[in-house]
């Protein structure tokens, strides 16, 4: 939670002093956020295994995925407009809930990236084995973690400039797989291996279910972790300019078109059964190919993705811990900025903890199995988030008719379509368990929400929390204040 965010002079332009986020992502900074945040590790990643695991049934796995979260992100826009004092979800949580669901929100949804972050430098160390078998795994997870930290301390200005024209670069990427993949197809291609390129690789070995129901289930194990960030546009409401023009735009129902082409593509021009569950299918396409160096030129872009996401991450969780100690559930320190309105201390805190890849990649594990688990944490806690941006939809139409009524963005099927939702998230809970390794990931996620409880129990009877939350919810009802 801002509350201080929310005090600034019209515009966005500061009042004085480097107390308050500013509003400086214009309309393309947030369309390429919002975007770019959900094409990820992932779907270049992890998309190898999730086909592996269920063939060509992953391109409904992907749409239906896609389908269902695209009515938690039209919630959360709704909640958003509703208010412009709510800067996050984190906000609007502790609103229409209580205060415990703002802190438990904006902690966990610092978690998730933490647990993404580290995931992702997984996955870029993984990426640099492609160049350098060799290379001692430390090397390129520690020069990540240094980047992320530099490529932040700059304005939120210059972050969405360079998450721009990182989003601009998958973007592109997927738009030639997908070109390249069809002309393959057309003049069909045949592989040194003699594999040919066609559309009927999609459905001539077993069907577009051939690992049956059970492995149609299994791909939505992996394939959810493709989604986590498509909410990344809530924790830039309080520094996007003309949040009621960019925040509805930026429903990213668009990613889902990314992800089922190029899968489409992949599959037309590699057959499902050569895929490596370990390697990225973006880059064996174009191996098995025998383009080596078109292989090499993908991996570079899905090196600078999973760079992005990290990035996009570690901005998440910097601008949301400084939330949580505007609102005295984060020690004061990180309610600091620096002279370009950057949350620096809460900045090097998350960075701190990327350190922890390390460990994970020591511990004798495969990339792919410390990928797995890891993934299988961060997406619990995105669901957990998720559904709690439902639970504060249905609170909202409850406490705020008169709001819903009058919003421009309403919802689709409103409060039973939650309902829906929130169903459909309770399936992929119970495919969670139906694999070793994501078992595993999943009975050992509630510690995290035990510690919460913990930390809940002492913070909630502290002065300064009491004092902040007053003040946050004074904001909220006062419509003179600026937003």
């Amino acid at each position: 939670m801002t509350t201080s965010a929310g005090r600034k002079a019209k515009g966005g332009q500061s009042t004085g002093g480097g107390d308050h986020l500013e509003r400086n992502l214009t309309n393309r900074h947030i369309q390429l956020i919002s975007i770019g945040g959900a094409i990820g590790t992932g779907l270049f990643m992890g998309s190898g295994k999730t086909i592996s695991l269920a063939g060509p049934s992953v391109l409904f796995v992907y749409a239906i995925i896609g389908f269902f979260l695209y009515f938690v992100m039209r919630a959360m826009g709704e909640i958003l407009l509703s208010n412009l004092h709510y800067k996050s979800f984190a906000d609007f949580a502790a609103d229409l809930i209580g205060p415990w669901a703002g802190f438990f929100v904006g902690w966990t949804y610092w978690f998730c990236w933490i647990v993404t972050g580290v995931a992702d430098i997984v996955a870029i160390t993984g990426y640099f084995t492609f160049w350098w078998p060799e290379l001692a795994l430390w090397i390129p997870a520690l020069a990540t973690i240094l980047l992320l930290l530099v490529l932040n301390l700059p304005s939120v200005k210059a972050f969405g400039e360079l998450e721009f024209w990182f989003a601009i670069i998958k973007i592109v990427a997927i738009a030639a797989l997908v070109l390249i993949g069809t002309g393959m197809v057309l003049r069909g291609f045949v592989a040194p291996n003699g594999a040919v390129a066609q559309v009927s690789n999609l459905w001539n070995d077993g069907g577009m279910f051939p690992m049956g129901f059970m492995g149609f289930v299994a791909g939505f194990q992996i394939a959810v972790f493709a989604f986590v960030g498509i909410e990344l546009v809530g924790t830039t409401a309080a520094e996007a300019k003309d949040p009621e023009t960019t925040l509805p735009r930026a429903i990213p129902i668009r990613v889902m078109l990314f992800y089922v082409g190029a899968l489409v593509a992949i599959m037309m021009v590699t057959p499902w059964r050569e895929m490596v569950a370990g390697q990225s299918p973006f880059v064996s396409m174009f191996a098995l190919a025998g383009l080596g160096v078109a292989a090499s030129v993908v991996n570079f872009v899905v090196l600078t993705s999973a760079t992005s996401s990290a990035n996009s991450g570690i901005y998440s969780t910097s601008r949301m811990v400084y939330g949580l100690a505007q609102e005295g559930d984060a020690p004061a320190l990180f309610g600091k900025l620096s002279r370009r309105h950057v949350p620096v201390n809460a900045l090097l805190f998350s960075c701190l903890f990327l350190l922890t890849s390390l460990f994970l990649l020591f511990s004798g594990e495969t990339v792919l199995a410390a990928f797995t688990l890891v993934t299988t944490i961060s997406a619990l806690l995105f669901m957990f988030v998720w559904t709690m941006i439902l639970v504060s939809y249905m609170a909202y139409r409850k406490k705020h008719p008169e709001l819903h009524a009058a919003s421009k963005f309403k919802m689709p099927g409103g409060v039973p379509m939650c309902w829906a939702v929130l169903a459909f998230f309770a399936f992929l809970i119970w495919a969670l368990t139906q694999q070793a390794d994501t078992l595993e990931a999943l009975l050992v996620t509630p510690l995290w929400f035990a510690a919460l409880g913990v930390a809940w129990a002492v913070v909630r009877k502290q002065p300064r929390h009491l004092a902040q939350y007053d003040a946050f919810k004074h904001e909220l009802d006062d419509p003179n204040l600026p937003v």
